[in-house]
């Protein structure tokens, strides 16, 4: 039987490859990021259902599940990325709290709210999949930050859930490519210092983040919640 997923900032990258994923799978899926043409582009290309959204505003969280089925399987709480990459340093106060709370906004309290709003939702062996960042260990400012209350609150949210069969984990990807991350100033120096930092000599992929999601939303992933995954080849370890 198909789930229903639903997959937020999936015009591109990590998004749209978990996406596709789960519709290659034949799951119903339905995207949503700010941008409408790519957004549509990338639904037309994978067979999913676009609905266009910023989802770190209340309203257009609101008008989203809206359009959403009465149940949902999986969700993917993929929005965010450094909204401040290309900013230039904070003149004041004002300046430095407006690109903190931009980067709290788009990182964590976009997934606090698509998730509040399709809870009820959310069907037994379902799955609240979040995707995070190796910034969060590597003091990245207020990314890394965001990201790191990201996976604060997913603790929190599992043992809410858990009674309910839901799970909520984190993915924790390092360097991967095929994404915008980096806009246009990655260096030569600077990827090959990323790669040689991992175990395995290789940047990630967007598939390797999307293999994950789709086993932490498969049946043999039930008896894992409450944990951050860190999908970046050895470059930072745990044990």
């Amino acid at each position: 039987m198909s789930r229903h997923v639903l997959v937020t900032g999936a015009s591109g990258g990590i998004g749209l490859a978990v996406a596709e994923r789960f519709a290659r799978a034949g799951d119903e899926v339905v995207v949503t990021a700010r941008r409408p043409e790519p957004l549509a582009a990338a639904a037309d290309k994978i067979g999913a259902r676009a609905v266009p959204a910023d989802v770190s505003d209340p309203d257009q969280v609101a008008a989203l599940v809206e359009q959403l089925p009465e149940q949902l399987d999986v969700l993917v709480n993929n929005a965010g990325g450094n909204r401040v990459f290309d900013e230039a340093e904070p003149a004041g106060l004002a300046e430095v709290a407006k690109l903190w709370r931009t980067n709290l906004e788009a990182n964590l309290i976009s997934a606090v709210l698509v998730t509040e709003a399709v809870r009820e939702r959310l069907r037994a062996g379902g799955s609240v999949i979040h995707l995070g960042s190796i910034g969060a260990e590597r003091g990245a400012g207020s990314y890394g930050a965001a990201k790191a209350a990201l996976a604060s609150w997913s603790v929190g949210l599992s043992a809410e859930l858990g009674p309910g069969g839901v799970t909520s984990n984190v993915i924790s990807p390092g360097y991967i490519e095929q994404t915008e991350f980096f806009r246009d100033r990655m260096t030569d120096a600077r990827r090959t210092a990323l790669v040689v930092a991992t175990h395995n000599g290789r940047p990630g992929t967007v598939h390797d983040v999307a293999e994950t999601a789709f086993f932490l939303a498969s049946p043999g992933a039930r008896h894992i919640t409450g944990q951050l995954l860190n999908v970046n080849g050895g470059a930072f370890t745990t044990r």
